[in-house]
């Protein structure tokens, strides 16, 4: 599979691969050398209304809306232990489809396989309701019920591990689904279909719509039947879907962007907060919506600390994805290549001096940006208030506590932070003290599937992950109340 053609890719609407109803294609090109890898269909409004017509009547008619909980789970499992069968081949896809380090896309796979095993477990244990007696009159008790069809809406930068974190707990509580990738990265996507097929699940319980956002997305969120919207993604596509979703009253949950800080005080374990930062804005190409994009460092170590980055950033190998030795890939199109450099070149118009690594000659076919540090940059630079995407690290300088936390705070948005400092006490005080919804300290963005995933601000609304995602998104609590003694009713009109 190393660069080559792979088939074309249709829609997955009620069990079955289709075309659309058209027979538009969009080339899906590889990022590492540009020419074409497959094509393809692209959804219309009429297709996605099609997809959601089969998930409703999955739910409602067939089996999976009524099906007692062991079987449901075993569909689950079936699904995780598939992903794991093909966890190299989805690698591959991955690495192929997104110009992600194959060394990456492996780990992500085996990541997509515990989300399904995780939610089979935290639907078990977590999703069940509460009883509240009241004296010897009333039982009053809760139960968590499906919405019925979710659309989930998902991202290139990490497609397959990032759309099963949505597709797994959407499943595991009953919902059927209709997925919308992003147009970018249709290839695991396919797969996904594909092992879910394998596994048995009913027809119309899972479907694929490709197609663009501005028309398989907008349809899928207009539809007044689909009870729910979860998206990953930029914040200006966020905000529309909001808008979209509001005539239907839709629930909604919004994963957006991020400029996320990394603050690294004089008294750090420096070669720990140096492998997290370079780590944190060079892994995933710098296409990761928690990346620190903007690191700060205490005047006392910044001239040390970027010595060092600078050598890291020679360090850093550049190329084929397909190689396990590549740490940086190339981005996942042209159109994001020419974006991210512009930013570049406006970092160099603002007074940053730009230090960057080198592309080899031989991968210059490729989407690829060089690991880039923007020095004697200030926190109002447009280059450090955009989100850029991109392996690009703005350091910026500080003196005080008081002074990095308003800096670190002065951005629209809000997703997540790091702190690296030996004073235990003035981490927790700087990590309460930063609007993200997320903060680590003295380490690096490492995850607990048990925690909430979510930001502030424009980084989003809601939260992903753990018993957040079931009780608070997927399910609805419905009270039920009953009498079980003698009471006293008002008498009215008698």
């Amino acid at each position: 599979m190393n660069h080559c053609k792979v088939a074309d890719v249709q829609l997955y609407i009620n069990g079955e691969f289709v075309d659309a109803t058209t027979e538009e294609q969009k080339e899906n090109r590889n990022p590492y050398t540009n020419d074409i890898t497959n094509r393809t269909t692209m959804a219309t409004a009429a297709d996605v209304e099609l997809a959601v017509d089969a998930a409703e009547k999955a739910f409602h008619e067939g089996p999976w809306g009524k099906m007692k909980l062991k079987e449901r789970m075993s569909y689950i499992e079936r699904i995780a232990d598939l992903i794991d069968e093909e966890a190299e081949d989805i690698a591959l896809l991955e690495s192929l489809d997104s110009g992600l380090p194959i060394s990456q896309t492996k780990k992500m796979a085996a990541r997509a396989a515990e989300n399904f095993r995780f939610y089979s477990r935290m639907v078990q244990a977590r999703l069940h309701g509460d009883a509240y007696p009241v004296d010897q009159d009333f039982i009053n008790y809760t139960i968590y019920q499906p919405l019925g069809v979710v659309g989930l809406i998902t991202p290139w930068n990490a497609p397959f591990m990032l759309t099963t974190w949505k597709v797994a707990p959407a499943l595991a509580s009953g919902n059927t689904v209709v997925l919308k990738p992003a147009e970018l990265s249709p290839l695991s996507a396919n797969r996904l279909a594909e092992i879910i097929q394998r596994a048995g699940v009913p027809a119309g319980v899972f479907n694929v719509v490709h197609g663009y956002g501005e028309v398989a997305g907008e349809a899928l969120v207009k539809n007044a039947k689909v009870k729910a919207i979860s998206f990953t993604g930029e914040t200006t596509t966020g905000k529309e879907i909001i808008r979209n979703a509001a005539d239907s009253l839709k629930k909604t949950s919004m994963e957006l962007g991020g400029k996320s800080p990394l603050i690294v005080f004089d008294d750090a374990d420096m070669e720990q907060a140096l492998d997290a930062a370079v780590w944190g804005i060079f892994s995933f190409n710098g296409e990761r919506c928690t990346a620190n994009s903007r690191v700060f460092l205490q005047q006392g170590i910044k001239e040390k600390f970027i010595e060092k980055l600078k050598e890291r950033v020679d360090q850093i190998v550049i190329g084929d994805p397909m190689d396990t030795k590549t740490e940086l890939g190339p981005l996942i199109d042209r159109g994001h290549y020419n974006k991210v450099t512009n930013y570049i070149k406006i970092a160099k118009e603002e007074g940053c001096t730009v230090y960057q690594g080198t592309v080899p000659a031989d991968h210059k076919a490729g989407n690829f940006v060089p690991p880039t540090l923007l020095l004697d940059a200030t926190n109002e630079m447009k280059v450090c208030q955009d989100e850029i995407f991109g392996p690009i690290m703005a350091v910026i300088g500080f003196d005080t506590e008081e002074e990095v936390i308003q800096m670190a705070n002065d951005v629209e948005y809000g997703l997540a932070g790091y702190v690296w400092t030996n004073d235990i006490k003035r981490g927790h005080r700087v990590a309460q003290a930063i609007d993200s919804g997320m903060l680590w300290i003295n380490a690096q963005n490492v995850r607990d599937l048990r925690i909430p995933f979510g930001g502030m601000k424009a980084s989003g609304i809601g939260r992903e992950g753990g018993h957040f995602a079931l009780l608070e998104f997927y399910t609805e609590p419905k009270a039920i109340h009953v009498a079980i003694g003698n009471h006293a009713i008002p008498q009215f009109g008698k």
